[in-house]
């Protein structure tokens, strides 16, 4: 990039006020090869980081990172691309964040408040919030539903009896998964093993196929599976956290947590006829533009 013009793209950065002082990214051709990266590697916000403090070219979070695509106009045109994926359908990225309710006394009975949240794309704004205490659970079907929304969440909310709700509602859902975290079966009822499918697909890195998911109030749910393998960069940094939170618990690491941390599993009720596997991965990746809004600390 250098070779190709570095001084007049730093002149530009500066222009456009995309880069005005060098502090976690120290130029602006640096700047720019993060832009390329987040946009053409298929990574999200918290590999690209990662990558960037792997490779020395920066050492900033996925929020400051979001941030510098935002002073770019990349987040404008994320938001852009969001209907294109989406078929025009509306996204909600649904969340929870919790604050500790003020006092000794809540303090010592670790009470808080909970604040449930809906963020509507591409309208880039909050469609709703509701507060309630500790009690009040995250729940998928919680928000009420938009019919023909898409509803995007994390592994928290995979819930097979509220899921069955929200789908009766008239909408969709993606859901990010563990690969512990529900009764994965087959057309015929029988258990699906996702170890066994990681293995058989460690050559494209790439799963899309039917699943059920054995709920406790009805016949399993029909959905299905997504998984792609994480970059060697991302899938190291997921195995030394779920070390650390083995270690935190007092227990030993299964060796089956260390080989799904080598993918991000996500289950959908989107078809796909009209919704193919790289869709789906691009919706999710919007995910996390509500993280920085609903949790600016982490």
């Amino acid at each position: 990039m250098v070779r190709l013009g570095g001084a007049a793209l730093e002149q530009s950065a500066r222009d456009s006020k995309a880069f005005l002082r060098a502090r976690a990214v120290a130029t602006g051709v640096d700047l720019l090869r993060l832009i390329l990266t987040y946009c053409l590697s298929g990574r999200g916000l918290r590999s690209t980081a990662a990558w960037a403090t792997a490779t020395g070219l920066a050492d900033l979070s996925n929020v400051a990172l979001l941030q510098r695509l935002r002073r770019c106009g990349v987040g404008e045109a994320l938001a852009a691309a969001a209907p294109q994926a989406s078929r025009g359908r509306l996204i909600r990225i649904i969340d929870a964040t919790t604050v500790p309710k003020a006092g000794a006394a809540a303090k010592r009975g670790n009470k808080l408040w909970r604040i449930h949240s809906a963020f509507d794309l591409p309208a880039e704004r909050f469609g709703h919030f509701e507060l309630t205490d500790q009690h009040g659970g995250e729940t998928l079907d919680r928000i009420p539903v938009v019919k023909g929304e898409i509803r995007i969440t994390d592994r928290a909310y995979l819930q097979p009896d509220r899921i069955a709700v929200v789908l009766d509602e008239g909408a969709d859902v993606l859901i990010r998964a563990g690969w512990r975290n529900a009764r994965w079966l087959d057309a015929d009822g029988e258990p699906v093993d996702l170890l066994a499918e990681f293995g058989k697909a460690s050559g494209t890195g790439l799963i899309d196929r039917p699943i059920f998911i054995g709920r406790k109030g009805g016949e399993p749910l029909a959905l299905r599976l997504v998984a792609v393998k994480k970059s060697g960069q991302a899938a190291e940094a997921a195995r030394r956290t779920a070390r650390r939170k083995a270690r935190q618990h007092g227990h030993q690491i299964a060796k089956g947590t260390l080989a799904a941390a080598e993918w991000v599993i996500l289950v959908t009720s989107l078809t796909p006829e009209a919704f193919p596997t790289a869709d789906v991965l691009a919706l999710y990746r919007l995910r996390w533009r509500i993280d920085p809004r609903v949790k600016p600390g982490d």
